[in-house]
């Protein structure tokens, strides 16, 4: 059993390349990583990382034994879930992150139901908008909305969500209410600072089946979710956000939807984890469960 601990502990330590870092993810002691590593060294006679002041990195020796060892707990994980799926023998750590705009009660409840299922397993939830480095950070998947940029990530679609263009009625009253694209040059937006460009992202719309993208000129730009829902509500211009974002402002009037005609496609939601070829039991169930439960929190707004 120190043997599978230790080859645990290695990949994780592969992964993060920082002793600290690899203690935290798996909340033991960092003294312990460091006895596993060491043990586990010395039984295979050789050098498995590089370690210097700044970063730990694999030796040659030790990229040959981290393609081994990924294969070797994949197939120890296939094994052990065989037949148990209550999730009773299930525990670990598991770090999740989520953008702001699903960090609302539908979600949150849903989650509640995830830990009652699998009791072991110590939920960590981060909440951002900001790009993450799942490896760098530790985190073991990431939920994102959204065209993704290319990676060594392995990206798991979830669902679609739609997107809807709207502004408050205060809004529409004072400036009017755009009803084409070129209405738009008379009118004021608010954008949202993209984590991963610094830049604004566009505004999409579907004109005879082809993609468009534009910006209004800005009355404000803001970098976080909840944050640029509230400005469309308090007048500040035209916002574009995920129907789930702002549901509960269109059904109470605080958000009237235009330019319904040019909706665009919908966007992909999207699971991201670093490794296809080693998921570690309880980020393997969090991504099952994820895909049976998140289109039937907001199945008006999302489709598979």
């Amino acid at each position: 059993m120190e043997l599978l601990q230790s080859m645990r502990l290695f990949v994780r330590l592969a992964e993060l390349g920082s002793f600290t870092k690899a203690a935290e993810s798996l909340d033991i002691g960092r003294p312990q990583v460091t006895r596993y590593i060491q043990e586990l060294e010395a039984s295979l006679g050789v050098r498995l990382f590089q370690r210097t002041t700044r970063k730990v990195a694999l030796t040659t020796e030790g990229e040959r034994f981290y393609a081994r060892v990924q294969d070797i707990l994949a197939d120890i994980s296939s094994a052990t879930g065989m037949f148990d799926r209550t999730g009773a023998t299930l525990a670990g750590r598991l770090r999740i992150d989520i953008p702001t705009a699903f960090a609302q009660m539908e979600l949150i409840s849903s989650l509640k139901g995830f830990t009652d299922r699998f009791p072991g397993i110590n939920l960590i939830l981060g909440v951002t908008d900001r790009a993450v480095d799942l490896i760098g950070e530790g985190i073991d998947c990431a939920l994102r909305i959204g065209d993704l940029p290319d990676s060594s990530l392995v990206a798991r679609p979830i669902a679609r969500a739609t997107m809807v263009t709207c502004a408050s009625p205060g809004y529409l009253r004072t400036h009017g209410r755009p009803e084409t694209l070129k209405d738009l040059a008379s009118h004021r937006g608010v954008n949202f600072l993209s984590g991963q460009s610094n830049r604004a992202l566009p505004w999409h719309f579907s004109v005879k089946g082809q993609d468009r993208t534009l910006l209004c000129e800005a009355g404000i730009t803001v970098t976080e979710s909840n944050a640029y829902v509230q400005c469309g509500v308090s007048g500040f211009g035209i916002i574009q956000a995920p129907g789930i974002t702002v549901a509960e402002h269109l059904h109470t009037g605080a958000l009237v939807e235009i330019l319904r005609s040019y909706r665009p496609a919908p966007r992909p939601v999207s699971l991201l984890y670093p490794s296809r070829t080693h998921l570690a039991p309880q980020v393997q169930v969090f991504v099952e469960w994820l895909q049976e439960n998140f289109v039937q929190l907001h199945a008006a707004w999302l489709s598979q």
